[in-house]
């Protein structure tokens, strides 16, 4: 670098000499001009001119020659510098190691820490190239919500093929066995669809919500009118795709404000003494062992719960909520309201008081729903309905339990009366009967017990194994003074017996396969009973 600025300094000088001779040349020869000769014209004084410059020239010949020569010499030595320096690039030094004769300890263990350290660095690399793909596809498809807070599109497209030996209730999501001959078939409107939100803050809480929707809904609803033959249960029948019936159907919902150990939210979903749920994936639409013993009917209801822990660890959950119990499918209306347009309250909603519940659990370490706990409830609501007033109730035992080489029991039991809108008592509250001397009735709130359990071995995240039974039984010697000559296998059910089985492979986090077998076993208080073995598949997509 040192020879490249001697160069440019040379030929800076060399050109500044030039400019001085070439302006001395003019100054010279200025007077020379036609003009200036014929106002001033010396001869000694031009030829005294003319030898000066004539020296000066000489000077700067010799100048320029010292200059060239010294340009010519720092040329050759940047040429031999060049050439030495390439020399080095390609002459390899020859270094003579001795091979020792047994491996050094030391060498080997810096040998094998090099590897790890370049293959934890290749993982790395794959991570973070993987994150970027992810974070790039997240940044091209992203739900933008009118709030501009986050939303997540979430569901699953579920196809269901079912095969029933005898007739069931509903044949795609059975919960019944009613007698008669079996049929087979397939359905995709157990399909889900949903969104979860996070929202602004608000008192120092995250403000969160959640909906799901399926296309399980009624083609029509049946009015239900008091008689002393009882009333029929709402039609679940769809007479196929080519219909102006509307069949979207809200399942579930949540919204609300969480800290860290307290939460307050409303909520559409089953009651909060029953916080587990049997798994399947051929029972989405009417959750598995619906009506036998699982408590799973969504209704309205107003939650607080409050974690008595630090954050992970072990310790007790307390949890109160107001709920607008729904009417069991047996419930008669008020003749008020028994057509159309007129849509009738619920006998809940008639007595004008909102019903309770509380649970006390005590959980293990964890932050998700799947964590350890042991829990007990209660639940009581007040019934104005159009046959007499009663009073609902329930005490619950749940809880779930990791046991060993991967199994885990999971259950919910419970012991109460009126439980028809919850999703127990055999499809209703009470039985009645017509006072033909008064045209009044006689009521009988049903005592019910029951409950399910499951017992769960999941070898990895990819298989699952699911075994499970429910029960549900109302005690036949209240309803069999209510015994209805002739009704149907729901007016006259006194106990509901489900047993099944599941298989669920999952590939990756968004494929789900299932084979699943059930028998249900529907029991009258009065008569055969019914039962019917249920064969089905299913194949989903998690989005």
């Amino acid at each position: 670098m040192r020879m490249f600025d001697h160069e440019r300094n040379a030929d800076s000088r060399l050109s500044l000499l030039a400019s001085r001779h070439a302006l001395l040349l003019a100054v010279c020869l200025a007077p020379s001009l036609p003009g200036a000769h014929a106002q001033t014209a010396d001869e000694a004084s031009l030829a005294q001119k003319v030898e000066q410059l004539t020296e000066a020239m000489a000077r700067t010949q010799a100048q320029l020659e010292r200059t060239q020569q010294d340009l010519e010499g720092m040329r050759r030595q940047l040429v031999e510098l060049q050439r030495e320096m390439a020399a080095s690039r390609t002459a390899a030094p020859v270094i003579t190691v001795p091979v020792p004769t047994s491996p050094d300890p030391s060498a080997v263990a810096a040998d094998e820490a090099s590897s790890s350290m370049a293959a934890a660095i290749q993982d790395l690399r794959e991570r973070q190239a993987m994150q970027q793909s992810e974070i790039a596809t997240q940044e091209q498809t992203k739900v933008e919500s009118e709030s501009k807070y986050p939303v997540k599109i979430t569901g699953i497209l579920l196809m269901n093929g079912f095969v029933n030996t005898s007739a069931v209730d509903v044949p795609a999501s059975p919960s019944l066995a009613i007698g008669g001959s079996g049929n087979a078939g397939a359905t995709v409107r157990q399909t889900i669809l949903g969104f979860d939100a996070r929202g602004p803050h608000l008192f120092g809480a995250s403000s969160f919500a959640d909906l799901r929707v399926d296309f399980f809904g009624s083609q029509a609803a049946t009015s239900q009118a008091v008689t002393s033959q009882g009333a029929s249960a709402p039609s679940t029948s769809y007479s196929g795709y080519n219909t102006s019936f509307a069949f979207l159907r809200l399942r579930t919902a949540h919204a609300g404000l969480e800290w860290d150990h307290t939460q307050v939210f409303f909520a559409l979903d089953r009651p909060i003494i029953n916080p587990d749920a049997p798994t399947s994936l051929t029972a989405m639409a009417v959750p598995a062992l619906a009506w036998s013993g699982n408590l799973w009917t969504w209704n309205p209801q107003a939650v607080l719960t409050e974690d008595l822990s630090s954050s992970g660890s072990r310790g007790v959950q307390l949890q109160a909520a107001l709920i607008d119990a729904g009417d069991a499918p047996l419930t008669p209306t008020l003749a008020l309201y028994s057509t159309a347009p007129y849509f009738p309250p619920t006998s809940a909603e008639q007595s004008s008081k909102p019903g309770v519940e509380a649970r006390v659990a005590w959980h293990g370490p964890g932050l998700d729903d799947n964590r350890m706990h042991i829990g007990v409830g209660g639940y009581f609501a007040e019934h104005d309905s159009a046959v007499g007033n009663y009073d609902s109730w329930a005490s619950t035992l749940d809880a779930r339990l990791p046991l060993l080489a991967h199994l885990e029991l999971t259950g919910n039991f419970y012991r109460g009366a009126a439980l028809g809108g919850l999703g127990a008592g055999a499809y209703k509250d009470f039985a009645y009967s017509l006072n033909s001397n008064t045209g009044g009735f006689y009521l009988r709130p049903l005592d019910d017990a029951g409950g399910w359990a499951q017992l769960k071995e999941k070898p990895n995240e990819r298989l699952e194994f699911n075994g499970a039974y429910g029960m549900d039984n109302v005690f036949a010697g209240q309803l069999r003074r209510y015994y209805v000559q002739g009704g149907s296998m729901i007016q006259n059910l006194a106990r509901n017996h489900t047993f099944t089985g599941n298989v669920i492979y999952s590939p990756s986090a968004y494929l789900l396969f299932s084979l699943e077998y059930r028998r249900l076993e529907s029991t009258p208080v009065e008569g055969e009973g019914a039962a019917s073995n249920i064969f089905g598949v299913g194949a989903g997509y998690r989005f």
